[in-house]
């Protein structure tokens, strides 16, 4: 999504039941199982950091069950998030706490998911797509998938001027190289942007002499 349609889509989520949920995977490029899978224990507060260790999906069985299964590469990641990030999980920590009031003693989140449902269970990923694909054809992105969030958070970390060492770490990638193939499109602008700004350098220079 471009910085125009983020800001949409960010005012659309307001007061939405994921709305944390969203604006989370928005902003750390994690994937759906991951962000589904984050347990509070994989979330420091004081160093602003998350331990993506694991993810969520469901079997591939027939009325196969959701479990949890190592990231999608094997491999674990501490990514150091932005403080507005750690300030959503704060506000969810914050509505869980009065989602377990509401539901008493039928509340049940054994494995300490971050989001849940109202009684405490880890949420479904069909259940989640479905509300994200309302939210996104009500502002004009009929074509937006889930993952988009992941590819937004990394074209806007690589144009801000995140180095893609540092984009790859984050994302979980096997390679660097892998993650310059994928946004090869927004190196190319930055290089662009690049040239550019020698150019004024250039034009500075020239005239003072």
């Amino acid at each position: 999504m471009e910085q125009e349609e983020i800001s949409r889509f960010l005012e659309a989520i307001q007061r939405h039941a994921y709305e944390l949920l969203f604006l989370v995977t928005l902003f750390t490029g994690m994937r759906q199982g991951e962000v589904l899978g984050l347990t509070w224990d994989c979330v420091d507060f004081q160093s602003n950091t998350l331990y993506i260790n694991k993810q969520l999906q469901k079997s591939k069985k027939v009325g196969g069950e959701y479990q949890l299964i190592p990231t999608k590469n094997g491999k674990a990641r501490l990514i150091t998030v932005a403080p507005s990030v750690m300030a959503a999980l704060k506000r969810q920590k914050v509505k869980q706490a009065q989602a377990q009031l509401c539901a008493g003693p039928a509340w049940e989140n054994k494995e300490g998911f971050v989001f849940t449902n109202a009684l405490g269970g880890h949420l479904a990923h069909f259940t989640v797509y479905k509300e994200f694909k309302k939210i996104v054809c009500s502002i004009g992105l009929d074509n937006a998938r889930f993952h988009d969030l992941r590819h937004s958070y990394a074209v806007a970390a690589i144009e801000s001027g995140d180095d893609i060492k540092t984009v790859q770490g984050n994302l979980g990638h096997a390679t660097a190289a892998f993650t310059l193939n994928i946004y090869a499109h927004t190196t190319q602008k930055m290089r662009q942007q690049s040239a550019g700004r020698m150019e004024r350098f250039i034009q500075a220079v020239s005239g003072a002499k």
